[in-house]
């Protein structure tokens, strides 16, 4: 329990830098550990309802919490998040891990199209506009799917989609998405402990370790220069993209 405790606030910590809810790194290390990949996703999700709470009171406290937007994005969520669970408990193990490596090489590019077109944009276009109801929408419902499918918050795409389809900066969207996950792992737990695919004393360990680490990185996250927050972001969806593709081979 006491390595599942570490593994916490290392995710905790990637919680609060990346508003990823700390699966993207609970997932693997289940995985790694022998459980199988639906209890896997059930387990994290646990674990992220917990450090997903605590990162995101401390953004409320620091003021960098917008609740409207929590909320725009979370409620597709909910419904969606079913759907991604029913998905999961259907599909085969490797495939779930190929499906995974392949979202996370899929953001990588979402991310670097958003900042070329940035960087090509008219003046005009660098002012701040209202997101459209479809991107919040689509959004928040493939972040639902994603929660309940993987296990991992839904913020590995919530994140690039807002930046991309939305207008909204990367350290805005990280904060938002921390908030939208709390939403997501509700839903999504929800339907894996009726399955019985959560187990409930790991999830609470690792939960607890992120609730330590968060608090750090979340206070750190204002001061970051948003380059660095969104290259630490794609290197981790590289690092644990590769991880799946070997391990869906070598099960």
């Amino acid at each position: 329990m006491v390595t599942l405790f570490v593994i916490g606030i290392g995710a905790g910590l990637l919680a609060g830098l990346l508003g990823v809810g700390g699966g993207v790194l609970m997932v693997p290390v289940l995985i790694g550990l022998g459980v199988s990949p639906v209890q896997a996703f059930g387990t994290s999700n646990l674990a992220i309802l917990i450090t997903s709470i605590s990162g995101t009171w401390q953004n409320w406290r620091s003021g960098n919490l917008q609740a409207a937007s929590i909320w725009q994005l979370g409620l597709p969520a909910i419904a969606t998040a079913q759907l991604g669970v029913f998905l999961a408990q259907r599909l085969p193990g490797n495939v779930l891990l190929l499906g995974i490596a392949g979202l996370y090489f899929l953001n990588i590019f979402l991310v670097e199209l958003r900042q070329w077109l940035n960087r090509n944009a008219s003046p005009d276009k660098d002012k701040p506009t209202q997101p459209s109801l479809m991107s919040v929408l689509i959004t928040g419902a493939l972040g639902g799917v994603l929660a309940g499918l993987f296990g991992i918050g839904g913020g590995t795409l919530m994140v690039p989609l807002q930046v991309l389809l939305m207008g909204v900066p990367i350290k805005t969207a990280v904060q938002t998405s921390l908030g939208v996950i709390i939403v997501t792992a509700c839903s999504a737990l929800s339907g894996y402990a009726v399955a019985g695919d959560v187990l409930w004393v790991q999830g609470f360990w690792l939960g607890l370790g992120g609730l330590l680490g968060v608090q750090v990185t979340t206070r750190l996250l204002p001061k970051l220069p948003a380059v660095l927050v969104q290259r630490c972001f794609q290197l981790l969806l590289l690092s644990f993209g590769i991880y799946f593709i070997w391990k869906a081979q070598n099960p």
